[in-house]
């Protein structure tokens, strides 16, 4: 069970935990650019990309754009084993989205 955080604890625990992630693609021989973390449009109402809780990769492989959902699995695995409130967008139909969960939010 996860104790209860407060909001500004899962921001430090989003931006730790993504940079992680991004160190760790790297090493997997992955480029990547990071996309919409705290953006102010272009998302859902409510979206935890408005508050810091979500961000998007955009992935290459030997200069290539890997932008189907398949191509982000391995990192989408990696992150839901990082913290149990990280989710990837792969399991609702948007591989390139990480985020921590925040009031029933994903």
């Amino acid at each position: 069970m996860t104790t209860m955080l407060t909001y500004g604890e899962k921001r430090r625990l989003f931006s730790r935990l993504f940079a992680g992630l991004i160190l760790w693609a790297v090493e997997q021989g992955y480029e990547v650019a990071i996309d919409d973390v705290k953006c102010r449009d272009g998302h859902r109402k409510n979206s935890l990309h408005y508050i810091g809780l979500a961000g998007d990769l955009n992935l290459y492989r030997d200069g290539k754009y890997l932008w189907r959902t398949p191509d982000h699995l391995p990192l989408g695995d990696k992150w839901k084993s990082m913290h149990p409130l990280c989710c990837w967008g792969g399991d609702f139909g948007d591989g390139n989205h990480y985020s921590i969960a925040h009031e029933g939010r994903k």
